[in-house]
This record gives structure tokens, C-alpha cells and sequence, in this order.
């Protein structure tokens, strides 16, 4: 392989699609794919990054087509065997002998590349396939159709391939003739962008900085990467750094040859901004409109915009637009605002975002900040946070200590996860007031702000004023908005009795003064309060369940998606359907309101949830793994800085993937935690999975230090450090103290159950024992893995009873619930198991009772009739998971075809 590869130093975003092609280089029977993208997108990377993880011994060749080939016949094979020792010279004049007819010289090509390649495994690529001439067009064609362990690969751009091209056609006659692989690269996301400027940089990066890459490049890694080599400074100068020469040229070159009339209406177009509407256009440039539509078809031809919705156009590449009104005279670039902004302003619905943008350029600054108030509350209602936040601080520029601005510059820069600019807007917003209504919503948000932002003594201060206030307030409507926001604060610092006082307080006045929002913005406060204890969790699940609708038909999207992110988190699900139907609801409604946290961090973790209700641990650790690279790259802080790391190592130490684990438990010690106990729990488990004895007694210690300042305990948690003190072989009194340390009198009795339990039997008490395990089998608040590990419990306790009849009646059970699940929970019931004499009895099950319960949901759907996508929508798990289901039924039910799978289950019921 030639050095002339084009690729860039790294690759993001790209993993499915190198998993696929991997797996046909390593299928050992001809493959044949083709990778389509625009320029600079990645597919020369993507093939980089293919050919350096092949196994030795793979022969490789490259050829590259090049702009102008098709005065050079075979320009692909020619570039490609180029250097390579044992071409002969005799084959390769008889190639280019232009005496000779097509058919010979295309054989001679096929015989220059089988004494290259020979018999073993190959891939072969074909670079800019687009360029091509026909006879390397053909040559292509004729390997495809050939044998052997080879993958034959080309890459190409879809909007330069034309029917008049070599290409066209043989992609044409290919899809008809071969199994065909097409890899379509897509710009990076939002996410992408941010991890390859971090990979670049080795640096996280702010959002705001994220977001303005991706919107100047587009997402495209060749323009990204050319921004990141031209930078001298930080990566937030990259946001308004100069074009480097490289790519201004690149950019240029998109635009040259213009006819007068393309150009003046494309540098109209690049003034008015990256989405442009037809009238504006068309009002702006005086064209008429079958003039306008003429002029924009040429322009979408040529690749310079693109018809992005209906009547609006917008540039491929936000660069393009840059650099276009780069090389414009302010005054030229000032006149067209200007023009822009009289024919919004004549109108009736214009875009209160557009107005302010061609506000500002034109130096209208009154007519800018009336319409980023507009604008900012505008965008906030229909939940595009950042976008609010970007007009209130374009407002600010002008009036720093505008009520209204500050006010949706905070309420913005919460929901969209900015927490250093919510707490500065917020006390803006605070300093500001005039009203005690806006002193006491802008100390609400401060609170909340505050405290995931770990900014604790802000928080009190900010408590401490609202408690001021409210001395000094009559009832009504600001007091109890004020003793909401007290309630909030108390309930982050797990005061149940607190907060439920101070929220009882605001429901007083919001059912004497009839104010419906400051009614559900209190019983959200009490409703969680109340699920933190036992005796009152199902008040509370009720109270959260029961004001769901009323939040929606309200219009309060951030209550309603709150209420429901408890009640995924917390409540015992009747159905998964139920769960799933729940997490998707909170999802919409924290879209609506643009709240990102749980829009997308908490989304994944219900899934995660989800999938641990369901006894699927590979699913669980599948989801926290994709919501954690949507977050990698960016810069976070506060205490959800990781929002899945804590959730996402326990996973890990449940499937014994230690180094896993270690890696995420490294980086959560650096951050601040919500939960004070979490990173010293997690790290005593994993020095007790290693076995360290040591180690763990020390992280012990510190666990009990982060216990004291803990108001709470959680029974799930001491379940899994007395199991894991267990398999390291702590002491008993280590034991005991664990045991007394890690309960409290409101641990939920179930998990109070199983560890009095574990606790017995390591005493030796299985008389006792044995009814504490069975009494937490029957729980529906623990998931089916830990009422497995009940159910193994049992057993041991049984047979130690001598009662190996009811031990092997456990085991079944636990193996019902840990079938899909993994790591030393099974590898406890495969111990007892095996002492039963059942090691064989799982393999000789075969039909309907050899499904898991999982297994039995998706075979029942299957014979409904839904297709694998339709599988995955309705379950959410991926295609990929609904597939390896299936593919797992049929095996167990020895049954050919989906079609058998109904009569199968009717047989077996």
C-alpha cells in the first residue's frame, strides 16, 4: 500500500461501519462493497483503518483513480501495483498497448492482479471509484464475479456519479448481478464531533464549543480536521478562527466559474444565513421567482446548496457560506441585512430568530433585542434550549441586565446542561429583580443549578434568601412559589421530613389561590420525597403517576419528564411494555422542553433499567456503553459529569469485567458525586472481586467514612458489598460491622430480607437463613438477577439442610431468572448446581421450556407476525439484539423458518 492515502490521523464515528467490513475481509469467500460519501467525510480513513487491523499474511493492493483518468485506461490497476515487486513488464505492455483489442488487455489486467494476490486472502481497493475510466470500471466488474477469499472494495462520491460516467452504469449492473455491501458514511454528529476534536486535542470540550464546530463544518472530519491543523491557540478559538489557506482554497473552489447572476444570488443567500427561505430570497435579490427557481436548481446541481425543506435552501457546507461572505465589503454584507429586516419586519410571522441575526448585522440594535425576547422565550416553549440561549445572550450584549433576557438565559442554559453559565445568568436574573415573583423563580432555578453544578454553599445561600423572602411575603402565589423552591432544596440534600413540610406548605396556598403550575411543581418535590421510604413510596408513585397528564396539558414539560424519570427509575414495572412506554413518554417530554439530561443521559439509563427488570445484563451494559459515547468529548462538571459511569461499572463488576470496570471507576474519582458512597462502594467491590484483601479492608474504611455523611442507605448497595466481602473472605466481624453500617430502619424490607439472609447462612444458621432467602425471592421490586441470587441462596441453604429435592426446585428457578445474565451471579448457581449433579440439565432442554422468559415475549411477537425492526421498536433493543434472539429460538425450538414458530408454541402450551 502506497503512502498517498489521504487519510486523516483519526477515526470517529465509524465503528459499525468497520465491524462490517471487517467481517466480509474475513469471511475467506468473495466479498464485494462500496463505501459512498461526499468529500472529506472519511471513507479513505475508513479503509485506512480496515487494512491496518488485517491478519498477517493478507495480500493488499490500492489503487486510486484521479481526476481527468479517462485519458489513462486501467489508471486504478496501474497506480495500485505500482513498485510492487514481480510485475512483469511484459504484461505490463501488453496492458497499455492500445494495438491490442479491450478483451486481451482486460484478461492481461485480471492476470497482473491474480499473480499479485494468488490464492490466499486479499482485499483489493479501488479508490474514487467515481474517476474512473472504463476499462478500470471493467476490471472491477470482471474481479466481482471471481473467486476466492478476497473482498473487493471501492469507494466513491454519490453526487459526482452521472449515467454518462463508467461508474454509473456498473453499480447499476452490479446491484443486479452481486451481492452488493453499501457502506453510506454520514457526517459526524454532534457527539462525533465532540469526540474527535477531544481525540485531536486530547482535551474535553465545551458544548458551546462542540455546537459551533458542527454547525461550521457540518460535521464533515476533513474540515474539522483542517480547522484543528491551522489552530494556534485553544480549541474554543477554532470557534471564530480564520479559514487556514487549505481549506478557505477547498472552498473556493466550489464557487469558481459562477456566472454574474449565480453569483450575486449565492452571496445573497450566504448573507441571509445558513437556511434560507425562497421569498426572503426572492425579495431580497429582486429575482423573479421562475428566474429564482432556474438560478437555485443550478446551485443544488452544482453542489453548493441544497433544498434543505420546502421552499428553503441552505449551503452543504456552512464553510462555503463563510467563505463566500468573507470575501464581501462590509457594506455589501450590511446592505442585504438591512434589506432582510425590512421585508421581515413587513411581515406577520417572521422568525423572531432571523429578525434579531439581520438586526444585528445591520446594526438595528432596538429591533434586535425586542426580538430576541421574542425569540428566546419562543424557542424555550418549544424546547430548543440552546437556541434560546443563544438569542437571550445576544440580547444581553446590548442589555446586560434585562429581566426577561436573563431570566431565558438561565432557564436556558440549565436545560441545556451549561451549568457555569445557568448559575451566572441565574444570579443576573436574581441581582436584577424587581418583583419578589422573579426574585423567588430566579432562586428556585439558582438552587437547582447550584447543587449539580456542586455548588454547595451556593446553594445554601441561596436557600437562605428564600427563607428571607418568605418571612417577609403575604400568602399567595410568590410565597408558595417560594416555599417550592425551599421543598426542591431540601429534597436534594435527602431531607424527606423537610421537604415534604415545606412542599404540604406550598400545595396550601396553590389550592387556596387556585395556581395550578406551582401545585405540580410542589407535589413533584413531595411525590419523590415520599418514594424514598418505603412505608410511603407508593403515595409517592401515585402522587408522581397521578399528575402526569395534568403537567402535559399544561404545557409544564420539565415536571411532567421529571415525574416520569422517578417513576422509571424507582417504580417496580407491571409489564416491560408498561416501562418502556414510560421511559419513551419521558423522553418526548424532556425533548419538548429541550431538558438534554434527560432527553438523552437519562433516557439510556432507563433503558439500562429496562434491561435489568428484564434480566438482560449484555442489553443493560449495551445501553449505558452508547449513552456514554454520546457524552464522551464533552467537557462536563457537577455531579452528573458521568451520568452513567456509576450505574455503568457496577454492570461491569456484575459480568466480572474487572479492567472494565477499573477504567470508569479511574475516571469517576475525579468528579464530584451525587451519591457520597458510590466511588468507595464501587472501589471495595472491585478490590474484593480482584480478591485483594488488603486493598479492600483500606476502601472499606473510606466507605465508611462516606457513609457517615450519607442520611441514607440503600439495600441494593449492601447486597452487593456483603456479596462481594463474601467471595474475598473477609472476616466475620467485618461482616457484622458491614451488615449493621449499611442498613438503617427505612431499607426496604426485601433487601433487608436477603442480606439478614446472607449474613445467617455465612454464620452457618441455614435454619434462618433459608426463610429470609425465600422471602426475597418473592419481591417484585428486586430484579429478576438479584431474586436469582435469592433462589441460589436457597439451595445452598437446603442442601446444607439435607434437602436436595426443594435445593434442586431452587435451582431451577434461579436458572429461569439468570439465564440471560452472566459474572459470578451464575458462576454461584453453576457451583451449586454442579454439587447437585445437574451440570447437564440446562443442555438436554430443548422446545418451548428451553426459552428464557425473554426469549418467550420475543417468540410470542415473532409468531404476532413483527419483523426483526419491528421486534426492536417494540422491545427497544437494537435490530442486531432482536436478530440474535431469534436466531437463538429457532435453534431452541429446532424449527426452520419464523413461520414454525407459532404452531411450535402451541405444541408446547
Amino acid at each position: 500500500m502506497r503512502g498517498r492515502d489521504g487519510a486523516g490521523p483519526m477515526m470517529v464515528g465509524r465503528d459499525d461501519e468497520l465491524r462490517r467490513l471487517a467481517r466480509l475481509a474475513a469471511a475467506h469467500r468473495p466479498e464485494v462493497a462500496v463505501i459512498a460519501g461526499e468529500p472529506g467525510i472519511g471513507k479513505t480513513r475508513l479503509v485506512a483503518e480496515l487494512l491496518a487491523g488485517l491478519p498477517a499474511g493478507t495480500t493488499v493492493l490500492v489503487g486510486h483513480a484521479e481526476p481527468g483518468s479517462l485519458s489513462r485506461p486501467y489508471e486504478v490497476l496501474l497506480d495500485a501495483i505500482d513498485g510492487r515487486p514481480g510485475v512483469s513488464e511484459a504484461a505490463l505492455d501488453e496492458l497499455t498497448d492500445a494495438r491490442r483489442s479491450p478483451v486481451e488487455r482486460l484478461h492481461t489486467g485480471l492476470s497482473l492482479l491474480s499473480a499479485q494476490v494468488g490464492d490466499g486472502p486479499a482485499v483489493i481497493v479501488f479508490e474514487d471509484l467515481h474517476w474512473a475510466d472504463s476499462e478500470s470500471a471493467a476490471l472491477f466488474e470482471r474481479l466481482a464475479e471471481q473467486g476466492g477469499p478476497r473482498l473487493l472494495l471501492a469507494t466513491y462520491r454519490p453526487d459526482e456519479v452521472s449515467g454518462r460516467q463508467p461508474v454509473g452504469a456498473l453499480l447499476a449492473r452490479m446491484e443486479r448481478r452481486h451481492t452488493l455491501t453499501h457502506v453510506r458514511l454520514d457526517r459526524l454528529t454532534e457527539a462525533d464531533t465532540a469526540a474527535f476534536v477531544s481525540a485531536a486535542t486530547g482535551q474535553t470540550v465545551p458544548y458551546r464549543t462542540v455546537a459551533a464546530l458542527h454547525h461550521r463544518t457540518g460535521g464533515n472530519p476533513f474540515f474539522l480536521e483542517e480547522l484543528l491543523r491551522g489552530s494556534t491557540g485553544g480549541v474554543d478559538e477554532l470557534v471564530d478562527a480564520p479559514l487556514p489557506w487549505s481549506l478557505a482554497e477547498a472552498l473556493r473552489r466550489q464557487t469558481e466559474g459562477l456566472a454574474p447572476e449565480l453569483r450575486r444570488i449565492v452571496e445573497a443567500a450566504a448573507v441571509l444565513g445558513y437556511r434560507v427561505p425562497f421569498d426572503l430570497l426572492a425579495a431580497v435579490t429582486g429575482t423573479g421567482e421562475d428566474d429564482l427557481i432556474a438560478a437555485l436548481r443550478e446551485l443544488v446541481e452544482t453542489g453548493v446548496l441544497v433544498e434543505s425543506g420546502e421552499d428553503e435552501f441552505s449551503f452543504r457546507h456552512a464553510l462555503v457560506r463563510e467563505s463566500i461572505t468573507g470575501a464581501m465589503l462590509a457594506r455589501q454584507r450590511r446592505r442585504l441585512h438591512e434589506s432582510a429586516l425590512e421585508v421581515l419586519l413587513a411581515g406577520e410571522d417572521a422568525d423572531p430568530a432571523l429578525v434579531a441575526h439581520h438586526a444585528h448585522a445591520a446594526m438595528r440594535y432596538d429591533d434586535m433585542v425586542h426580538a430576541a425576547r421574542r425569540g428566546a422565550a419562543l424557542y424555550l416553549s418549544i424546547g430548543s434550549a440552546y437556541q434560546a440561549l443563544q438569542l437571550a445572550e445576544m440580547g444581553l450584549d446590548e442589555m446586560p441586565e434585562d429581566v426577561d433576557l436573563l431570566s431565558s438565559a438561565a432557564r436556558a442554559a440549565w436545560l441545556a446542561g451549561l451549568l457555569d453559565d445557568g448559575i451566572r445568568y441565574a444570579r443576573g436574573w436574581r441581582e436584577a429583580a424587581t418583583t419578589a415573583t422573579a426574585q423567588a423563580d430566579a432562586l428556585y432555578l439558582l438552587i437547582r443549578v447550584a447543587w449539580e453544578a456542586d455548588e454547595i454553599d451556593e446553594m445554601r445561600t441561596a436557600t437562605r434568601q428564600v427563607e428571607e423572602l418568605i418571612a417577609e411575603l403575604p400568602p399567595g402565589a410568590e410565597a408558595a412559589r417560594a416555599m417550592t423552591a425551599v421543598a426542591q432544596s431540601t429534597g436534594l440534600r435527602d431531607d424527606v421530613d423537610a421537604t415534604i413540610a415545606w412542599a404540604d406548605r406550598a400545595l396550601a396556598l396553590a389550592e387556596e389561590y387556585e395556581l395550578p403550575e406551582i401545585r405540580l411543581a410542589a407535589l413533584v418535590e413531595k411525590g419523590a420525597a415520599l418514594t424514598d421510604r418505603p412505608a410511603t413510596a407508593a403515595e409517592g408513585w401515585t402522587i408522581l403517576g397521578d399528575l402526569v397528564d395534568e403537567a402535559e396539558k399544561l404545557g409544564e414539560w420539565v415536571l411532567a419528564a421529571r415525574a416520569l424519570n422517578f417513576l422509571v427509575q424507582d417504580l417496580p414495572p407491571t409489564t416491560p411494555q408498561d416501562h418502556a412506554q414510560m421511559l419513551e413518554r419521558m423522553r418526548i417530554d424532556a425533548e419538548r422542553a429541550g431538558f438534554e439530561r434527560l432527553a438523552v443521559a437519562a433516557y439510556y439509563s432507563g433503558l439500562a433499567r429496562l434491561a435489568v427488570r428484564q434480566g438482560e445484563l449484555h442489553r443493560a451494559v449495551e445501553a449505558l456503553e452508547e449513552g456514554r459515547r454520546i457524552d464522551r468529548g464533552y467537557r462536563r462538571r457537577g455531579r452528573r459529569a458521568d451520568y452513567h459511569g456509576q450505574f455503568l461499572a457496577g454492570l461491569y463488576l456484575e459480568a466480572e469485567r474487572l479492567d472494565d470496570a477499573a477504567a470508569v471507576l479511574d475516571e469517576l474519582v475525579a468528579q464530584p458525586q451525587a451519591i457520597a458512597t458510590a466511588v468507595p462502594g464501587l472501589a471495595f467491590h472491585l478490590a474484593c472481586r480482584r480478591g485483594d484483601r488488603d486493598v479492600a479492608l483500606a476502601r472499606l474504611t473510606e466507605l465508611y467514612a462516606a457513609l457517615s455523611h450519607q442520611m441514607w442507605r440503600s439495600g441494593a448497595q449492601a447486597h452487593d458489598l456483603i456479596s462481594a466481602a463474601l467471595a474475598c473472605g473477609l472476616d466475620l466481624a467485618d461482616l457484622d460491622r458491614m451488615h449493621a453500617e449499611l442498613l438503617d430502619p427505612n431499607v426496604w424490607d426485601e433487601h433487608r430480607n436477603l442480606v439478614d439472609a446472607q449474613i445467617a447462612e455465612v454464620n452457618r444458621r441455614h435454619a434462618d437463613a433459608l426463610p429470609g432467602y425465600l422471602a426475597a425471592t418473592g419481591s417484585a421490586l428486586m430484579p429478576p438477577s438479584v431474586v436469582g441470587t435469592a433462589y441460589v441462596g436457597a439451595a445452598r441453604c437446603a442442601l446444607a439442610l439435607g434437602r436436595a429435592e426443594d435445593a434442586a426446585a431452587y435451582v431451577r428457578e434461579a436458572s429461569t431468572r439468570l439465564a440471560d445474565w452472566g459474572g459470578w451471579r451464575v458462576a454461584q448457581l453453576t457451583e451449586v448446581r454442579e454439587e447437585l449433579g445437574l451440570a447437564g440439565e440446562e443442555r438436554t432442554a430443548a422446545g418451548p421450556a428451553a426459552l428464557t422468559p425473554r426469549e418467550r415475549e420475543v417468540a410470542r411477537l415473532i409468531a404476532d407476525g413483527l419483523t426483526n425492526a419491528e421486534l426492536a421498536r417494540r422491545l427497544h433493543i437494537s435490530p442486531k439484539t432482536a436478530a440474535v434472539h431469534v436466531g437463538n429460538i429457532l435453534r431452541k425450538l429446532s424449527v426452520p423458518s419464523r413461520t414454525a414458530i407459532a404452531d411450535r408454541l402451541a405444541e408446547g402450551s
